[in-house]
């Protein structure tokens, strides 16, 4: 597993003058690659028993929130300027319901043979997802907070496997 110290970090998307610049990823291996990603969104009590027990005026929000969850990690690189088109061969959203805390869980998974990894799609597809159930709910409770979002592992690639310490 790698480990990462607090030696300066190489910024991979600047070039030697100090400007944007995509990665050139021409003479990476393709290996296989997995990025896993976390977040929350917490809401009110009344607010999460409307989406979980499938009350809400508009129908299931978890369905819309993982097809856009989906959907947003394919169009990663339409969004965030300097990230790869990717051919992504998996992408995975998952909802974890917290009844104590009234939140909801979602994690994504996204994998993909290729020169480059896929955490921006991991995090995307959980962004994008937290989003979704905050426009499906905003009516019923507009003081919703998103939270906690962050990659949990990545595998493949020159640096192997990485997992976070809150994994």
């Amino acid at each position: 597993m790698t480990t990462y110290t607090d030696d300066a970090p190489e910024l991979s998307h600047l070039n030697q003058q100090g400007e944007a610049n995509m990665v050139d990823v021409t003479e990476k291996a393709m290996t296989s690659r997995t990025a896993t990603a976390q977040g929350f969104i917490k809401m009110n009590r009344a607010t999460f028993e409307l989406i979980t027990t499938g009350k809400h005026k508009k129908g299931d929000v978890f369905a819309v929130a993982r097809i856009a969850g989906i959907q947003a990690a394919k169009k990663c690189s339409d969004l965030i300027p300097l990230c790869h088109p990717l051919m992504l061969s998996k992408v995975q959203v998952d909802f974890t319901l917290d009844s104590e805390n009234s939140q909801v869980q979602v994690n994504s998974l996204c994998r993909l043979t290729g020169q480059t990894g896929v955490e921006m799609e991991a995090l995307t597809a959980v962004s994008i997802a937290c989003l979704t159930l905050f426009d499906m709910c905003k009516a019923a409770d507009p003081a919703m907070i998103i939270h906690g979002i962050e990659v949990l592992t990545k595998e493949g690639g020159k640096s192997g496997h990485w997992q976070s310490p809150s994994a």
